[in-house]
């Protein structure tokens, strides 16, 4: 491991990462042959060694570098939980993570595979070990969460040393219970997720059914909708 760190520590500085306004992701500068993106968020871009893709190198924008030693001492916090990556090094530019393969929820939506229920209660045992250890689970949502082999892998930590409740899981959690059996089994076009996810975002309403209400009246989901009876 140690040979191929000091390959890749060389490779990932040809490649400069930096952060957007509006919380958009990150911009990738420069590339390396033998590196592979494989995610892109706000704050950083990750990579995987094509001839070791065992690990993940989450390279952090220049402005962004002071959440590398939180997010790793929140992956040190979390390292006896199976629901998390593990965190093997970091420096002052990226974090060496356990590569985790499987597929976002939010590409499940859209290529329109099944999310089990134990997805579910595994992500609320997840948050359930990070309370216990003194951590507040955040900004848990579709694109954070791996479907693996059946089970869930929750895939981003960066937030969890922040104080309050985004309330996202809860929101999320509350719309797969009353609604996903509406477009379970089916394909859903990105534009629409994101189409939802802008919504939100942008939402007037303080609840989550109060929400949904605004979603249906603009008819975004009415090709999923169940048809009244006659």
């Amino acid at each position: 491991m140690q040979r191929d760190l000091l390959i890749v520590d060389q490779l990932l500085s040809q490649i400069k990462i930096t952060s957007n306004r509006e919380n958009k992701p990150v911009t990738i500068h420069g590339s390396a042959k033998d590196l592979r993106c494989i995610g892109v968020g706000t704050d950083a871009a990750v990579f995987q060694y094509i001839h070791n893709p065992t690990y993940a190198f989450k390279l952090f924008a220049d402005d962004k570098k002071g959440k590398i030693q939180i997010e790793a001492s929140v992956y040190e916090v979390s390292a006896g939980a199976s629901y998390f990556p593990k965190c093997y090094a970091a420096n002052d530019r990226y974090l060496v993570l356990s590569f985790e393969s499987g597929i976002t929820l939010y590409d499940c939506l859209i290529q329109g595979i099944r999310i089990p229920s134990q997805v579910i209660q595994d992500v609320e045992k997840a948050r359930e070990y990070a309370r216990k250890n003194n951590l507040n689970p955040r900004d848990i949502h579709l694109k954070n969460i791996l479907l693996q082999n059946g089970r869930a892998k929750v895939i981003d930590v960066s937030e969890y040393m922040n104080k309050g409740n985004d309330h996202r899981w809860e929101d999320l959690k509350k719309a797969h219970d009353e609604y996903y059996p509406l477009i379970e089994g089916k394909a859903v076009p990105s534009l629409l997720l994101e189409t939802i996810q802008s919504c939100y975002n942008n939402r007037q309403s303080s609840s989550m059914e109060e929400f949904m209400k605004e979603i249906f009246k603009t008819k975004v989901l009415s090709p999923f909708r169940v048809p009244e009876e006659v």
